[in-house]
């Protein structure tokens, strides 16, 4: 049964807008903006990036909602795998970052930085497969290649034996070419789709055009846990998790997501809090021994405090809370009724 969406004064009542620093920078940033809401089954993250408009904005705000009033299906498993995560950052770097996150089985790599080379992913690749000659390696391009970059880079790469590649070009007509080339060149990388589902007005389009071996699953883009349970099912693919540079309330989200999947072939990408200088919450969701364990957690008000947008900022949040208020009001979404 659909929930009552809750008033918008009644969000703005609970909003809390912090700036966290990174410790390294990771989508182009070294401080990374959230709304923080607090509802009667818990806290929920409202963090979609500024370049993000607000009808794309309001999908985000659903599973912030659906976090805070809702609340999550009830899990399946209680323990749950994830990756490191190393950004684009030179290969001296690689053993600092991957120290953050302990003991991992799963690496997830950014390549195709904008500025960068290939031999600068390449350097990368190599400098975690030193680290961690048995863990599973992948990559994310973030749409960064053309189709016959992607296929040279991925040629290149796949000597450091790939786990698979996500979403290495931007299109879903380019993740088939792609796809189609590796497997004519005997290339053994598997093709994953994360933009190619999240920002796309059918996400359910590149598991029908079969330009993915794998989707890539993201609780906030894609408007909620439940609705991200629906398109994994409909898409009938394997699915991997991953987080969208939350805090510990996001990822929370995320565990719920893989918690409540019918099968988890993959480690999941909700490691991020390690990329944090700092969290809302004494706790943080960080991984111990290559795995999360499914907990809820609560910022702490000393913390809030402390990382405080300042008042501008906090104004341009509030008002891109009450813009996207209004769409999800407008559109309807399937989780709520209108109160």
């Amino acid at each position: 049964m659909p929930a009552s969406l809750p008033a918008l004064e009644e969000l703005l009542d609970s909003a809390h807008v912090v700036s966290l620093p990174m410790r390294v920078k990771f989508r182009g940033i070294m401080q990374r903006e959230t709304l923080l809401l607090q509802g009667p089954r818990g806290w929920g993250e409202f963090c979609p990036f500024p370049e993000y408009d607000d009808e794309e904005s309001s999908r985000w705000l659903a599973a912030a909602v659906e976090a805070g009033w809702v609340g999550f299906p009830s899990p399946l498993r209680h323990v749950i795998p994830v990756n490191a995560t190393v950004p684009a950052v030179r290969a001296e770097q690689v053993p600092d970052v991957l120290a953050r996150f302990g003991r991992v089985d799963a690496v997830k790599i950014k390549v195709a930085e904008k500025g960068q080379e290939l031999a600068d992913d390449f350097a990368r690749v190599a400098a975690v497969r030193r680290a961690l000659p048995e863990a599973a390696i992948r990559v994310d391009a973030n749409g960064g290649w053309n189709v016959s970059q992607a296929v040279e880079a991925l040629g290149a790469l796949s000597s450091q034996g790939l786990e698979y590649a996500e979403q290495p070009v931007p299109t879903i007509e380019g993740l088939a070419e792609v796809r189609r080339r590796l497997a004519d060149a005997g290339t053994p990388v598997l093709i994953a789709a994360d933009e190619s589902v999240r920002k796309e007005d059918d996400p359910l389009r590149v598991a029908k055009a079969g330009a993915a071996d794998l989707i890539v699953v993201k609780v906030a883009p894609l408007g909620g846990v439940r609705r991200a349970l629906d398109i994994v099912g409909q898409a009938g693919l394997p699915a991997v998790v991953s987080s969208a540079l939350d805090t510990s309330v996001g990822i929370r989200a995320g565990l719920a997501l893989a918690a409540s999947l019918p099968s988890l072939p993959y480690a999941c990408g909700l490691g991020t809090v390690s990329l944090f200088a700092s969290d809302v919450t004494l706790d943080p969701l960080v991984a111990d021994d290559g795995a999360i364990p499914l907990r809820d957690t609560h910022p702490d008000p000393g913390l809030l405090e402390q990382y405080a947008a300042s008042a501008d900022r906090r104004d341009w949040w509030l008002d891109r809370l009450r813009r996207v208020h209004d769409v999800l009001a407008r559109d309807h979404h399937p989780l709520f009724t209108q109160s």
